[in-house]
């Protein structure tokens, strides 16, 4: 049996955050799980008393962060593992969103995710280990028109957690984006922000794709049990990979466009290998 480890993981009232936490939970480990409501907080101390400890938090209240975390390590203990779960999606053409639409999206989906680590990794690079999983998405790889900001943001936590991978290896530190596909959570349901649409001549593209992810709102295919399972999996591995797709739909998408990239730049290597000096 895997030693008990203590896991921090931002956003455990729902979706997959509470899916993993109750998956840790179940397997005896402690959970320091992120809440915004002390209703919340209340429900989530009761999944397992005196291992579910519930942290009030918005982790894009960056001044709160590292006390609270702290405070949450003293009475829990020190974190070994770090999921990074809290975020949202957005919806929206980009000439149709605002500004403040995309520095919200990457205020939850990078800028906290960033603050939590930097709570935690003093600690980890004390003690020479811990783990932390940056839950991205698909989306952090393939993209889908409709919601740029959103593959905006994975985009730039995975190249984040990939360069800060390479940075604390060598402190016994691991550190993986988990790119979830489709799994049936609220993501795209109550939880999603939708841009109002203004501009008709994005019709054609936006109205079927709207439609379409709100059809499959709660039919989506992947489990958030199995999810778990995968991330209890992630953890207990000697050598953890960068990065780790989970879902059929993923594998299938991820796959074509790397076949796409390849086919590209071959069609395209002569003008790319043809800017060095000459002589």
């Amino acid at each position: 049996m895997s030693p008990s480890r203590t896991f921090l993981i931002t956003s455990v009232s729902s979706g997959l955050g509470r899916a993993f936490a109750q998956g840790a939970l179940d397997a005896g480990h402690r959970v320091i799980g992120t809440v915004r409501r002390t209703d919340d907080a209340t429900t989530f101390a009761a999944l397992a008393p005196g291992r579910a400890q519930p942290l009030v938090l918005d982790v894009t209240d960056y001044d709160a962060i590292p006390n609270a975390v702290a405070e949450a390590e003293h009475q829990a203990g020190p974190v070994d593992v770090l999921v990074n779960n809290a975020g949202y999606g957005h919806e929206g053409a980009l000439e149709e969103s605002t500004i403040d639409d995309l520095q919200r999206q990457f205020a939850a989906n990078v800028f906290g995710p960033v603050a939590m680590i930097k709570a935690v990794l003093p600690g980890m690079r004390e003690r020479r280990r811990g783990h932390i999983v940056n839950v991205t998405s698909m989306a952090g790889f393939i993209t889908m028109p409709g919601v740029g900001f959103y593959c905006g943001s994975k985009f730039a936590l995975e190249g984040i957690s990939e360069a800060l991978g390479k940075e604390v290896a060598g402190f016994g530190i691991h550190v993986t984006a988990l790119a979830p596909g489709q799994f049936r959570t609220d993501w795209a349901g109550r939880s999603m922000d939708r841009t109002p649409r203004s501009v008709p001549d994005y019709d054609a593209v936006m109205d079927p794709i709207r439609a379409a992810r709100q059809a499959k709102s709660g039919n989506q295919p992947g489990d958030p049990a199995k999810a778990a399972e995968a991330l209890l999996a992630l953890v207990e591995a000697d050598n953890p990979p960068v990065r780790l797709f989970l879902g059929e739909d993923a594998l299938e998408l991820v796959n074509a466009k790397l076949d796409a990239m390849r086919t590209e730049m071959g069609a395209w290597h002569a003008l790319s290998r043809s800017t060095s000096f000459s002589g």
